[in-house]
């Protein structure tokens, strides 16, 4: 009898050496290197490698190996999300005045109107057997109003505009923006798994939990802190499985768990900033690439319709109308000239790894069928290509939007290595 084991020995490295050549790749295009692992990852599946070589796809990955890829790339997928919690400020809420709050209010609502609009031109075709209009609706909605955080936050850093006025502005308008559009998407998925809206304010109730037991944890891991990091790293990834556990008994993918328990972590305690810094270095590398091959796998082009290609026309000039639409309109309301406004909204308009997260999210709750996610994706890998080399032409010689010279700021620090 074979030994289980070994499938899943070849395919864990070969899936996340793919995925570490695609995002070098990529970086030398100028791209951030989470296009080339999502690339890589559809590429394993039945679009390119399946329909060259289906025995090798088959030999690489073996049915038998995806229960395992699967739960360990969701491990992965919740340690991305615990980290986007934690850094998320969710002060901005309160804090946030003026063109923030107006660009990143409208850069939320007018996708998300328009995303309901072609929701209901979609559903007939791409709704799921037995899922009902309005989770459908809201989801679609959702997803077409998503900004990729850690990746808006990875192409600013790569071009040294972290500090500057746009990137400042940007990181403050894209946090608003997901904390809402999270909150939505737990909205939607609990409406799809339970039928009604008691998982949502369940969820609530638990965020509001999370957020009450703050001082607690600070104390819990300053003490923790004192006896080493291991203690707290150990303390931190127990946290996040236990409360991705809970949301899962309640009805809410496991994956909203982990991203509010990192909201609830306390900031600013450098035990907490090393764990979390080992959990970037160590698990996302490893294990989130197994997530792409999962969602890469479910991405299979040769299968659409020539029809439903229109359809993926119609997501894209949406997804692009309302979002960039949406928050460049605002900024330029609030009395930014056009260059800048621009700027904001290209930035605004990235997607990458978050909307493939929430996507994947959609796919394995049966909100979305493959088709749709298919073409979802599609739109997410043009959107976020097309963020970097827009901004450079934009940007131009504009001093607000270029990297400030040594000579302007002669103690800054290299940046820090943000989540995909």
């Amino acid at each position: 009898m074979p030994d289980p084991l070994l499938p899943v020995l070849l395919a864990v490295p070969v899936v996340i050496l793919a995925c570490q050549a695609g995002g070098r790749a990529v970086r030398l295009l100028g791209q951030p290197p989470v296009i080339g692992e999502i690339l890589a990852g559809i590429l394993l599946g039945p679009s390119l490698l399946g329909w060259l070589a289906p025995t090798a796809q088959q030999h690489l990955l073996p049915p038998s190996v995806l229960p395992v890829t699967s739960a360990l790339g969701t491990l992965g997928l919740m340690a991305f999300l615990f980290l986007i919690g934690l850094e998320l400020d969710l002060r901005s809420l309160r804090t946030t005045r003026g063109a923030v709050a107006a660009v990143s209010l409208t850069g939320l609502l007018l996708p998300m109107a328009l995303g309901a609009a072609l929701a209901a031109a979609l559903y007939s075709t791409f709704a799921p057997d037995g899922v009902d209009r309005l989770p459908f609706t809201l989801f679609v909605a959702v997803a077409l109003s998503i900004t990729a955080f850690p990746v808006l936050a990875r192409i600013l850093a790569d071009r040294g505009l972290e500090t500057t006025p746009l990137g400042a502005f940007a990181l403050a308008c894209a946090a608003t923006d997901d904390v809402l559009a999270w909150c939505l998407l737990t909205a939607a998925v609990a409406l799809t798994t339970s039928g009604t809206a008691l998982s949502a304010l369940t969820t609530l109730a638990l965020t509001a939990a999370l957020a009450l037991t703050r001082p607690l944890l600070r104390t819990l891991l300053k003490r923790a802190g004192r006896t080493g990091d291991e203690l707290v790293l150990a303390l931190l990834f127990a946290g996040l499985c236990l409360s991705a556990y809970t949301t899962d008994q309640i009805g809410v993918h496991p994956a909203f768990g982990a991203f509010l328990f990192g909201t609830a972590a306390p900031r600013g305690l450098p035990a907490v900033e090393r764990g979390a810094a080992r959990i970037r270095a160590v698990v996302l590398p490893l294990l989130l690439p197994l997530f792409f091959v999962g969602a890469g796998l479910h991405t299979d082009f040769s299968h659409l319709p020539a029809g439903q290609w229109g359809w993926g026309a119609a997501i894209l000039v949406v997804a692009v109308v309302g979002k960039w639409g949406g928050a460049a309109g605002a900024a330029r309301l609030t009395g930014s000239d056009w260059r800048w406004s621009t700027a904001v909204g290209t930035l605004m308009n990235c997607r990458g790894l978050t909307e493939l997260v929430v996507l994947g999210i959609g796919l394995q709750t049966g909100v979305i069928t493959e088709a749709l996610f298919t073409l979802l994706v599609i739109m997410t890998v043009i959107t976020t290509a097309a963020t970097a080399p827009i901004l450079r032409c934009v940007a131009g010689d504009d001093p607000r939007m270029t990297p400030p010279t040594p000579h302007d700021n002669p103690d800054r620090a290299p940046a820090r290595e943000t989540t995909r």
